[in-house]
């Protein structure tokens, strides 16, 4: 079954948000098996979001549209989507009353243009919007359909995960021998090509299927299987699964959809009873938001340094003046200091330090923009490691935080399993 992406409004074209919603909608799709070959924006223009819609109708099963549901002139697209599919508008009572609820509940006065969002096309379902105003509509219509969502994404997302991707599951698997089941293995520490390197042979699988996507220092690997039953989709997957976390061991963090990176970090923590601190300087306290995203990270979590300065440096970290003179403040030697002198600093068990030149300028032949060092020292014993990134300042500054995260991690398996933590690299 074939999916289209339409995102509508005209503060998308001009650059004024970044398009969020796409992605997400993207990779929430392909979770669910449905086929994405076309995302299109749109701006706030009836006659064209009305051919943006035809087109789209002709060569996928489903639309999903986001945004334009608001109670303005400019929000166009239920609109726009009752007239391709000639189905006329009319009051919905119940979304009339959800949203005259939704302002007396908050003390605010109910406009008259508010009513405009329970309009409904005839025949439509109503999705019920928990986080605002705008109700998500279903269309059909000779087979097609039209999904219409709220463009914020604090009422999208969990419009989309409570409402519409159980309608599509089910949508799908009405189909013959058409459930599908995925399941994603997240890797770290290994660049697209060479984790594809590793997985051609189960790439030409057609059920079923291996399809990577690379993040900023991460690799995930979804598997998808089609079968009759879910029961058999899962047997299906589980040893193509088994087989990717032998090929990558220890790389492999998670094949859990909602853990990320960080979240397996802390985990890490909190199962060894492990505290951390983390002391940075071209990252600026990125990597301590990361890790302070995660909940119940107070469990495990001291402090968190930013030593931007060479004397900041000295007097947080205590790094000695020779090393900085003799090494510079981009060196091993200077992270090694960073790490321990945080660690002795904070008491903590686990400290990761960065430094590095995330440019545009500062870098040098010797040392060029994007190198950056870590040390990560874990109760007692520091490593340290050099990186080399490409690209602007902010991409470098993130895949700084990635690298340290997964260094993290690494770090401490190995010292629990005993093997090489320690020498530096």
């Amino acid at each position: 079954m074939v999916v289209e992406l339409i995102s509508v409004g005209t503060e998308l074209l001009l650059g004024n948000i970044v398009n969020t919603n796409a992605a997400w909608l993207a990779e929430k799709c392909a979770a669910l098996g449905l086929s994405c070959y076309y995302q299109t924006v749109v701006g706030d223009n009836r006659d064209r979001l009305a051919a943006t819609l035809r087109t789209g109708l002709e060569r996928s099963d489903i639309l999903i549209l986001s945004g334009g549901l608001g109670p303005t002139q400019d929000d166009l697209t239920k609109e726009t989507a009752a007239e391709v599919f000639g189905q006329p508008l009319g009051m919905d009572p119940h979304s009339l009353e959800r949203i005259e609820t939704f302002f007396a509940e908050k003390g605010l006065e109910m406009t008259e243009n508010n009513k405009k969002q329970a309009l409904v096309p005839q025949g439509a379902a109503v999705v019920d919007n928990d986080n605002g105003t705008a109700p998500g509509l279903i269309l059909t219509k000779d087979g097609k359909r039209m999904i219409l969502l709220p463009g914020p994404p604090n009422e999208l997302k969990p419009m989309f995960e409570g409402s519409i991707a159980p309608f599509l599951t089910k949508l799908t698997g009405k189909e013959e021998g058409a459930v599908i089941y995925s399941k994603t293995v997240k890797i770290c520490g290994q660049g697209e090509s060479s984790v594809e390197s590793r997985i051609t042979d189960l790439e030409q699988l057609s059920n079923p299927t291996v399809a990577p996507y690379a993040k900023i220092g991460e690799v995930h690997l979804r598997v998808t299987a089609r079968a009759a039953d879910e029961k058999e989709a899962r047997k299906m997957v589980k040893p193509v699964v088994k087989e990717l976390k032998a090929r990558f061991g220890s790389l492999v963090y998670t094949t859990e959809e909602d853990v990320t990176l960080e979240k397996s970090v802390v985990d890490l923590l909190l199962a060894n009873n492990l505290t951390v601190s983390t002391i940075e300087s071209c990252s600026g306290g990125l990597l301590a938001a990361r890790l302070i995203n995660i909940p119940g990270v107070s469990e495990v979590f001291k402090s968190g340094y930013i030593s931007y300065s060479n004397k900041a440096k000295r007097k947080i970290a205590g790094v000695k003046k020779s090393t900085l003179a003799k090494y510079g403040a981009v060196s091993s030697q200077t992270a090694g200091e960073m790490a321990r002198g945080a660690a002795l600093l904070s008491k903590a068990d686990v400290t990761l330090s960065i430094t590095g030149i995330a440019g545009p300028e500062g870098g040098t032949a010797e040392k060029p923009v994007g190198l950056v060092y870590m040390g990560c020292y874990v109760c007692g014993t520091t490593r340290v490691k050099e990186f080399r990134f490409s690209g602007n300042r902010a991409k470098i500054r993130e895949s700084a935080v990635s690298a340290a995260l997964t260094m993290m991690r690494q770090c401490i398996l190995e010292y629990y399993s005993e093997k090489t933590f320690g020498k530096k690299e």
